[in-house]
C-alpha cells in the first residue's frame, strides 16, 4: 500500500525542508512505500525552491503549486484532487507533527481500517509549547463535538489524519475552504460509517514562521461545519452512509492490535490503538 503525504505548505521556506527530510526518513526506515506531496500554497518566500531541490534528489517528493485560490483548505483539497497513493495522510508544514507518527498511522491502516487518527491528549498523547488560550478553546470545541456525536473521539479538530483512497473518494465534495476543512474530513468518515483507530501522537509548536490559523476568523465556519454533518447524520436518512455496513442501535468499540514505536530514548514503547465504528 502506498502510502501519499499531503503538505499544504503557505510561506514555510523556513521548516519545509527539515519537515519533508524527516518524512521521508522515517517513512523509508519503516520501509513504507510513499510519496511526499508539497502543495504551495501561493507562497512568496521560496517554499517551492526548497522542496524542488530535495525532489531532485528524491524522486518519491514533489512540490505543485496549488490550483485553487489561497487557503489552508483549499491547499489540502487541492492535494487531495493530485495525490497518487492507495492512502493519504495530511500532515502540517511546520513539523508540530511527529514523522514517527505516520508509521503508526500506516500500521492502522495496514490492519484493515478506513482511517487512522491520532489524540494529542489521550493516554500517551503529548503537546509541547501549546499556546494556552488555543488549548483551553481546543478543549472546549473538542468537548461539544464529542458531545453531538457520540463517538468518544477527544481530538477532531487535528488535521494530522490518514485516509483510504476510497474513503477520500466517498467524502467528496468536501465545502470547507479553510481550516474548517480539519473536522469536515473526520466528521463525514465517522457518520457515514468508516472504522477509524486512535493511536496517541505528538504535537510540537512551531520553531519558524508564524501560524496561518485566524481562530477570530474560524468561530462561526467551525460551528456550520459541525452542523452541516450532524444533520446529514440525523436527518438524511442514511442516504451518504457507507451502505455495506450492518445497521446496529449502538457504536461498537473494539481493540487494535499493539504496534511498536520507539520513544525518543530509543527504548520501545507499547502503543495500543483503539477502534471504533459509529453507526446508527
Amino acid at each position: 500500500m502506498k502510502l501519499s503525504v499531503v503538505i499544504p505548505a503557505h510561506n514555510e521556506a523556513a521548516s519545509i525542508g527539515e519537515t519533508v527530510k524527516r518524512t521521508t526518513a522515517e517513512l523509508e526506515r519503516a520501509g513504507i512505500d510513499y510519496e511526499i506531496l508539497v502543495i504551495d500554497d501561493a507562497s512568496s518566500d521560496g517554499t517551492g525552491d526548497v522542496v524542488a531541490a530535495i525532489a531532485e534528489r528524491n524522486a518519491s517528493v514533489r512540490c505543485v503549486r496549488s490550483h485553487l485560490p489561497p487557503g489552508f483548505g483549499h491547499a489540502v483539497r487541492a492535494g487531495l484532487d493530485l495525490y497518487s497513493g492507495e492512502a493519504v495522510a495530511i500532515m502540517m508544514a511546520d513539523l508540530s507533527d511527529s514523522p514517527r507518527d505516520l508509521v503508526l498511522y500506516y500500521r492502522v491502516l495496514e490492519q484493515g481500517y478506513d482511517c487512522a487518527f491520532g489524540t494529542r491528549f489521550g493516554n500517551g498523547g503529548s503537546t509541547y509549547d501549546y499556546p494556552r488560550i488555543k488549548l483551553i478553546l481546543n478543549r472546549i470545541a473538542n468537548a461539544g463535538i464529542r458531545v453531538l456525536f457520540q463517538h468518544g473521539y477527544n481530538d477532531t479538530t487535528n488535521a494530522f489524519k490518514a485516509y483510504r483512497r476510497y474513503v477520500i473518494d466517498q467524502l467528496q465534495p468536501l465545502l470547507s475552504n479553510h481550516f474548517n476543512l480539519t473536522v469536515e474530513l473526520p466528521l463525514k468518515a465517522i457518520a457515514r460509517g468508516y472504522t477509524y483507530g486512535v493511536v496517541p501522537v505528538s504535537w510540537t509548536n512551531r520553531q519558524h514562521g508564524t501560524s496561518k490559523l485566524r481562530l477570530q476568523e474560524m468561530g462561526s465556519r467551525y460551528v456550520f461545519i459541525v452542523l452541516y454533518v450532524w444533520l446529514e447524520h440525523h436527518l438524511s436518512r442514511g442516504d451518504y452512509r457507507r451502505h455495506d455496513l450492518p445497521r446496529v442501535s449502538t457504536p461498537n468499540e473494539r481493540k487494535l492490535t499493539r504496534f511498536a514505536r520507539r520513544g525518543e530514548s530509543g527504548d520501545p514503547e507499547t502503543v495500543q490503538a483503539s477502534a471504533r465504528r459509529e453507526r446508527s
